[in-house]
């Protein structure tokens, strides 16, 4: 049986100048949405949420209030942004600056984003990184890591449900919650 289209969902107070908005997703009171924005299908986006022009937003992302994503900010599917999360997207930002140069940040499938956590541009956040409340990233995140403080630090590793992962002395883990299991690597976790 084939699913019915779900139609999205634009709050009356919210100011949405795209018309590329996928099935199912909702936008809040008092986002703005700009020109040129694509948002996938499923997405929550809250209470004054800004997208600026350029942004391409996947499938199942949650973007919470007050969090502004900006050009050249690239969002994969299922990501989750905090209340206030804040990204940037200049490294030397000048009030009145016609000559600056745009910094890209990457944000993988899967990732999560704490509550007024900062990301600085010019970072990767791996596949289904988590990144702590009120962290400051100011480096790439590997995939399955756990990071925060101010700056942000390796804490551990997280399982794709979430999870904190337990490695072995052999670097293996097995979620206790759902029982994948990982690989430990230098490069982030890998699932066996």
């Amino acid at each position: 049986m084939v699913e019915p289209k779900q139609a999205s969902f634009i709050h009356h107070k919210a100011l949405v100048e795209t018309d590329a908005i996928g099935e199912g997703t909702r936008i809040w009171a008092f986002a703005h949405v700009l020109k040129n924005v694509v948002i996938g299908s499923h997405c929550n986006i809250g209470d004054h949420a800004f997208i600026e022009s350029g942004v391409s937003i996947g499938n199942n992302v949650t973007i919470k209030n007050g969090v502004s994503i900006w050009q050249h900010v690239h969002v994969a599917d299922n990501v989750f942004f905090g209340p206030n999360a804040v990204l940037t997207n200049d490294l030397t930002p000048r009030s009145r600056d016609t000559d600056w140069t745009p910094v890209e940040t990457w944000i993988e499938e899967g990732v999560t984003i704490g509550a007024n956590a900062t990301i600085v541009c010019g970072v990767r956040l791996g596949a289904r990184c988590l990144i702590g409340a009120g962290a400051v990233v100011t480096h790439d995140v590997r995939p399955h890591e756990l990071v925060y403080g101010n700056p942000a630090r390796h804490g551990g590793w997280v399982c794709f449900c979430g999870r904190s992962l337990k490695p072995d002395p052999q670097l293996n883990a097995t979620c206790e919650r759902c029982g994948r299991k990982y690989k430990v690597e230098d490069a982030g976790v890998q699932e066996v």
